[in-house]
Order: structure tokens, then sequence, then C-alpha cells
């Protein structure tokens, strides 16, 4: 098989050679609302093609390594003072996996317990390629079948205008759960 970042031959659907240089990530913080931040460790132009795998049959393979490289390290190095939950935004499969459910794993640790299943979209619309006005115009319309009075994290692949993570967060405060932050792999304004 060959990585397909570089195209050299490799064991891996992306060789560790990519893995330890061109995907070495670095934290970015957005704040998208007063006191409401989405941290992610890539720009979004650095890792198009690996993101646009989640259409793909191979796209799992890809967002796990991607996991493992970013989410991992930060659950390994998040501490906090009490039990706090994940929530993936939409992670039911789409296409031949949930995307978000793979990334949410990854951050499982002594202090974050993911929650699957829970803050689902009602509204199928695609934002993909569309405008602001047309994502304000069509909101998510998120329905939280969770517990509630948690401390949670909200996780997504992908924040372009932040609309949905802002969405997502007021949903869950319906519930009176305290959304700390947003964590994404990339960032389209990183």
């Amino acid at each position: 098989m060959r990585c397909i970042s570089c195209e050299k031959l490799s064991f891996k659907i992306i060789c560790n050679s990519c893995q330890n240089g061109l995907l070495k990530p670095y934290l970015n913080k957005r704040q998208i609302q007063k006191d409401f931040f989405v941290y992610s460790f890539y720009p979004y132009d650095d890792i198009k093609e690996l993101i646009n795998t989640k259409y793909k049959f191979y796209g799992d393979r890809v967002y796990n390594i991607l996991a493992n490289l970013t989410f991992k390290k930060f659950a390994k190095d998040f501490n906090f003072d009490t039990k706090c939950y994940i929530i993936p935004i939409d992670d039911h499969t789409k296409h031949d996996f949930s995307q978000t459910a793979i990334l949410t794993k990854h951050l499982k640790s002594n202090f974050i317990k993911p929650i699957y299943g829970t803050l689902h979209s009602t509204n199928i619309v695609k934002y993909a390629g569309k405008d602001l006005e047309f994502r304000k115009q069509n909101p998510r319309k998120f329905v939280y079948t969770g517990d509630k009075n948690l401390k949670v994290i909200l996780i997504d692949d992908l924040i372009t205008t932040g609309l949905t993570m802002i969405e997502a967060k007021n949903t869950l405060e319906k519930y009176n759960c305290e959304v700390l932050f947003g964590l994404t792999l990339c960032d389209a304004k990183f």
C-alpha cells in the first residue's frame, strides 16, 4: 500500500514519516462567543484531503491516525478538578463510520468520559461550501437526549463559522450542562 499523503510505500495508510513530520499538531485557540473557546490542532487547508476521507471507505483509518496524534495526546495531558464528559456533535453514521465518534473514543481518560448518541441534528441540510448566511437560515436544530447537569467538552472534526458549535452549546445549556470548550481536528480560520 502507499501512504495517501506522500505516496511512498508504507504498511500504514499514512506513513510514520508523514505522521511525525507533516502531521505534527499544534493547538490553536479561537473565541467564537464571549467566554467560549474552540481548540483545534491543524489549519483546515493543511489537512483538507485527509478530512475529506470521511467520504471514502478507508476514512476511518485516517481519522483514527489523526485522533491518535491529537485527541489522545490532549487527553493524556488534560487534568480537571472533576470528571467531565465528551459529547460528539452528530456522531451517527452518515457514511461508513462516524468521524466524531472516532475522535471522541481517543479522548477517554481518567478525567474524561465519552457519551455517545445524545446530541443530534434534526436538520439534514449539508453545510459544506455554504456561506454564513445560508448557515444562519438553516440551523441544525439539535436534539439532546442525555443527562442533565454535566460538565461537557463538545467534539467535532472541523470548525468553520462556529455556528454549529454555538448551537450545540446552547442546546446543552437548556439541560443545565456547562460546556467547558469545544475541540476539533481543524479550523478553517486557523
